[in-house]
């Protein structure tokens, strides 16, 4: 099994991409052993010295290392053994019931807004998620009010010093294209 890796705009973060799907339809982030508990994969990633941070996008596992001195020298081979490890197993990446009620958080909205979240969450789906989940990460709708759109950021984008200017410069201008109400997009 030849796993590729690749650099994201986060230091902290790297893309590792196994040659297979890794979760066919959905995404999973764990921030802590706790969370990663509802996957075989997750928690065998955050049993490498260094792990803090582990998401699973279709075809691509994102690595976040801790902030404690941890080295990429160090980390990058026990995360390659692991990835190889576990899919050599044939176990699955998620346990059962795993992805259930992933997401803590409701989305908030006006119903009188429906149409502005709906083309909000059409352009993300369609020309911001796939450039993100290029980069190892991913971001998602979480709310709009008085024309501040709300977004959760993940994986390799999720405490990435390019995040902001992402969200600013590239995620709010595009909005304001479509939609001149949008005022601001924040992250939560």
């Amino acid at each position: 099994m030849f796993i590729q890796t690749e650099a994201t705009p986060n230091p902290a973060t790297l893309k590792f991409l196994p040659g297979r799907v890794v979760l066919p339809e959905s995404t999973f982030e764990a921030r802590d052993a706790e969370a990663a508990n509802r996957s075989p994969l997750a928690s065998a990633l955050f049993a490498v010295p260094g792990v803090a941070g582990v998401y699973f996008g279709h075809d691509f596992v994102s690595v976040t290392k801790a902030e404690d001195g941890s080295e990429w020298a160090q980390v990058k081979p026990a995360v390659l053994g692991a990835i190889m490890e576990h899919f050599q197993s044939g176990a699955p990446v998620m346990a059962e019931g795993g992805l259930d009620d992933q997401d803590g958080e409701d989305e908030f909205y006006d119903e009188a807004d429906h149409d502005t979240v709906v083309t909000i969450k059409d352009l993300l789906e369609t020309r911001v998620r796939p450039a993100v989940a290029g980069d190892g990460g991913d971001i998602t709708f979480r709310g709009y009010k008085e024309g501040v759109v709300y977004l959760e950021m993940k994986g390799a984008c999720s405490g990435c010093p390019s995040s902001t200017a992402t969200l600013r410069h590239g995620v709010q201008n595009l909005f304001r294209h479509f939609l001149p109400e949008i005022r601001e997009v924040q992250a939560v």
